[in-house]
């Protein structure tokens, strides 16, 4: 029974976060995710893929929570992996965007673009049917040193950026503001969801006959 309400949470939560990304990409010239930095860094420091170099580094994650917290860890890890690329993938192709033509507007939508992330991704890790790699790391240490989900966030995706930095990745004003507005969204969306999942997954008390009191 609760499968059936956390589901529908965790798909719709790939979906917004793999339209948020998508919108992200459009005005990429402004600043990409801190992760991305480190995956272009890699790729460009060692060859591979950058697609290649984020699954090792999503799968080398997943190691690490295995042994934090291997609760975050389970069949949504795994379809977060499948299916948030070939939705990037099928939202760029159908190029549902808003229109942009200035600066101005630009910003505009990669701010709608953090936004969507931070409340997709919080609703796909809320519905606690696995987190992603990334997510499932962060939510571990969130609960291992007691700190808030969007501080831990904050100091990984700063890391990520500071290893992609020195190897020599690129930087641009908006991968840090990408990091400092998303991690609050993020938390808020995660802790909403996992209330509405719990909430929605308690059984229905039975109805008080009257005609019994």
């Amino acid at each position: 029974m609760k499968l059936r309400i956390q589901i529908p949470f965790f798909m719709l939560g790939l979906i917004i976060f793999s339209y948020g990304i998508s919108v992200a990409i459009k005005v990429q010239h402004l600043g990409i995710h801190p992760w991305d930095v480190l995956n272009i860094a890699l790729f460009e420091k060692f060859g591979l893929t950058i697609g290649t170099w984020a699954v090792i580094v999503g799968m080398f994650l997943v190691v690490v929570s295995y042994f934090l917290d291997k609760s975050y860890i389970n069949i949504g890890t795994f379809l977060n992996a499948l299916a948030v690329g070939p939705l990037v993938d099928l939202f760029l192709y159908l190029e549902i965007f808003p229109q942009s033509s200035t600066t101005f507007t630009d910003v505009l939508v990669l701010f709608l673009g953090i936004v969507l992330m931070g409340i997709g991704g919080g609703m796909y890790s809320g519905a606690r049917i696995g987190a992603g790699p990334r997510d499932g790391f962060m939510l571990s240490i969130s609960d291992k040193l007691g700190m808030s989900i969007s501080r831990v966030r904050i100091i990984v995706e700063s890391i990520a950026l500071l290893l992609g930095w020195l190897l020599g990745g690129p930087v641009f004003i908006f991968t840090f503001v990408i990091t400092f507005i998303q991690s609050p969204i993020y938390q808020r969306a995660y802790l909403q969801t996992s209330r509405w999942v719990a909430k929605l997954s308690e059984p229905l008390k039975p109805k008080k006959d009257v005609r019994s009191a």
